[in-house]
């Protein structure tokens, strides 16, 4: 892929844009913050773009794709989560913070399913539509197959993110394996809260892409430094209050599996010397284009 555009030397200041940056989460926000401008510079987001970025939440993407696209350029934000969702910080907050700073005037939110936006705009064309982290939000499959159908025609380029389920460091092992328990445990709901509830793989969204006329531009696989994720989410797994959500799952041979997969995450876990030391798994990152039987 192309070469850097937007030096990993602006991390600070763009993470301070964040309600979250204060001063003892500076340094995690700006660790965010250079992963997604490694991913803006993969995807070649450049100054003047109009940006369509689904599942923008609290907007940490949202500030690397506005800073990147310069005074020139827009991001129309969409996320349907409700303005009080969120801790500590809730993502109406999040965004009045951004819309203060020097780069508000570059963003527009909007509350909405990424569906719900696209039809309620059916004129509005983008250069780009961005999907960073948020496909395993989704609902089912078919809710990225729908998408994909519905932004055929309104941008010219499609570039994902999301995690590869595969550990280059072996310090990220615990966090692949806490992914696959708490997408097992989330798929068994009717209604989910979790940041995994689809838990798809990039080979799975590539077939999906495929099948809705979609071809993969270019991809490649990237191994995030310092980046929390992996902590986080294995964490939750290894938890109690995981535990107890097992056993309250009544299919008894689904929640031997779980069991065994929380298990399998504790060990590895235990085996790096704790949560502490886990890694975040490698990401894929992709850009898609229509190709030329569906234009």
């Amino acid at each position: 892929m192309g070469s850097t555009s937007v030096p990993l030397s602006v991390a600070p200041q763009i993470a301070a844009y964040s309600p979250l940056a204060g001063a003892n989460s500076l340094k995690i926000e700006t660790v965010q913050v250079k992963h997604r401008l490694n991913l803006i510079n993969e995807w070649k987001i450049s100054s003047n773009n109009r940006i369509l970025e689904l599942g923008c939440g609290q907007g940490t993407c949202t500030a690397p794709l506005a800073y990147a696209v310069g005074p020139t350029g827009h991001v129309d934000a969409v996320d349907p989560g409700p303005p009080d969702y969120g801790s500590p910080i809730t993502l109406a907050q999040a965004q009045e913070f951004m819309s203060a700073t020097e780069i508000g005037p570059r963003i527009s939110w909007h509350r909405a399913t990424p569906i719900e936006f696209l039809q309620g705009k059916p004129e509005t064309t983008w250069d780009t539509a961005v999907l960073a982290h948020c496909i395993w939000y989704f609902e089912s499959e078919d809710t990225l197959k729908e998408l994909l159908e519905v932004l055929k025609g309104r941008v010219q380029k499609i570039c994902i993110a999301e995690c590869a389920l595969k550990a280059s460091n072996p310090l990220a092992i615990p966090h692949l394996l806490a992914t696959i328990a708490r997408g097992s445990l989330e798929c068994c709901k009717t209604n989910s809260t979790e940041n995994i509830r689809t838990l798809i793989s990039p080979s799975g969204i590539k077939d999906i892409a495929r099948s809705t006329g979609w071809d993969i531009e270019d991809e490649t696989v990237l191994v995030p430094e310092d980046l929390f994720d992996g902590n986080w989410e294995t964490g939750t797994v290894v938890s109690q209050e995981f535990s107890d959500e097992i056993n309250r799952i009544e299919n008894r041979r689904l929640q031997t599996v779980l069991k065994s997969s929380r298990e399998a995450t504790k060990l590895a876990t235990e085996g790096i010397g704790g949560v502490k030391n886990v890694a975040t798994m490698d990401v894929w990152c992709a850009s898609l284009t229509l190709n030329a039987e569906s234009t």
